[in-house]
């Protein structure tokens, strides 16, 4: 009797420490494969960080681009005509260019929203009867409606500031004096 109970109890101790030990094994093979992951990861450094560093970086850089081309692809309250909202010639131009040499990803026209609802909607048909009028390649660009309008200034005003600017240039001067200290072609000693 005291042999079986001795038995029991080790059968019992046998049991519990083979359920120990896989237990432990269990720990101990996830342990290795973490430091045999943390060791590739320590030799390829920076790799695995770098990709996620760089998309932190360009992310503002990309949305700056997108709002360069939305307000670059902007038509304005300046090119419809104000009473029925038909494209001006300029705004044809202007949606020529965004319909046929803007970027594949880029074509996308952005209609400022007018005082209606019907004269946006005009302004609307118009693009649309526009495009269509171009024959696009397949690529017909998306059109939304926006309430941020491009900073314009008016063509009299621009044309204005650019011939002041080229009345007041000086004039085109070659130097007197080479960098090297020589006789440039604009001074008196070459113009025999």
């Amino acid at each position: 009797m005291k042999f079986s109970a001795q038995l029991r109890r080790l059968a019992f101790g046998l049991i519990v420490l083979g359920f120990l030990q896989h237990t432990s094994y269990a720990d101990w093979k996830s342990f290795w494969h973490g430091v045999h992951v943390g060791f590739h990861q320590n030799n390829n450094w920076p790799e695995p960080f770098q990709r996620a560093d760089v998309e932190d970086v360009r992310k503002p850089f990309e949305i700056m681009k997108a709002n360069g081309w939305r307000l670059h692809n902007t038509i304005g309250n300046h090119l419809f005509r104000p009473d029925d909202g038909a494209l001006l010639s300029a705004g044809q131009r202007r949606l020529h260019w965004i319909a046929t040499q803007a970027p594949a990803s880029r074509r996308q026209v952005f209609i400022v929203k007018a005082e209606t609802v019907e004269k946006t909607k005009a302004r609307i048909l118009s693009v649309q009867e526009a495009i269509s009028a171009f024959g696009s390649d397949g690529l017909e660009p998306e059109i939304f409606v926006t309430e941020v309008s491009p900073p314009t200034v008016s063509g009299t005003w621009a044309t204005k500031i650019n011939r002041e600017w080229l009345d007041h240039m000086a004039a085109p001067k070659l130097p007197d004096q080479s960098t090297t200290g020589q006789p440039g072609i604009g001074s008196s000693a070459n113009s025999r």
